[in-house]
């Protein structure tokens, strides 16, 4: 176990999923929601979230042969896309802008927009393909990227299950600070992935 690549992994997978700046979506998308349909949502979105970005670990690779695209193209469009959803956290207009659902059913509401697009979103997505990538062939590495973004999924749900007094510690304030300087530390990762990308293609030595 290569523990450099799993600690880069970890930061990836944090920095897409955002778990702080989860909590303003959760805060206001059940509102309305006693304590107990409050805590079925936070169970409910994280498990919804883990069986897509499985989905997209564990064939998201065989997708991209079905459709003939190299992973080095996909990389550096991924490595593009990160790059914009950073921008988006930089200036502000990140996940945490979502806005409450009419209905207040704890399903509906841990489906959308908790899991989809808050927690599994598009960047998580695209990060779990990615991060898979060097480990197609490998079923242990592969496993072990799944259970470093399992971490990361269990710590968006004990933040969510202590939204109240959290909420109330950092502040909306707080919170979009917090989202600013993930949204650089991602920009970085995106520049590196698709420096990296376009190194092994032109057969240059390695970042």
């Amino acid at each position: 176990m290569n523990m450099s690549e799993r600690i880069e992994e970890f930061v990836t997978l944090w920095v897409v999923i955002d778990p702080l700046g989860t909590l303003p979506v959760f805060l206001a998308v059940t509102a309305t929601l006693d304590a107990a349909s409050r805590r079925k949502a936070a169970v409910l979105s994280t498990l919804v979230s883990f069986g897509v970005l499985v989905f997209f670990a564990m064939a998201g690779h065989w997708l991209l042969r079905a459709m003939d695209v190299s992973i080095h193209s996909f990389q550096i469009a991924g490595a593009i896309v990160l790059f914009l959803f950073a921008l988006t956290m930089i200036h502000g207009k990140s996940h945490t802008d979502a806005q409450a659902p009419a209905e207040t059913s704890p399903m509906e509401i841990a489906i959308y927009p908790l899991a989809i697009p808050s927690i599994a979103s598009p960047g998580a997505m695209l990060a779990a393909v990615v991060l898979t990538d060097n480990a197609r062939h490998n079923f242990p590495d592969r496993m072990l990227t799944i259970i470093v973004f399992s971490i990361v999924l269990l710590i968006t749900l004990a933040i969510m299950l202590a939204a109240g007094p959290l909420g109330r510690l950092i502040g909306r304030g707080g919170a979009s600070i917090i989202s600013r300087v993930m949204g650089m530390i991602l920009a970085a990762l995106a520049v590196d992935l698709g420096l990296s990308a376009a190194a092994d293609w032109l057969h240059l030595p390695p970042i």
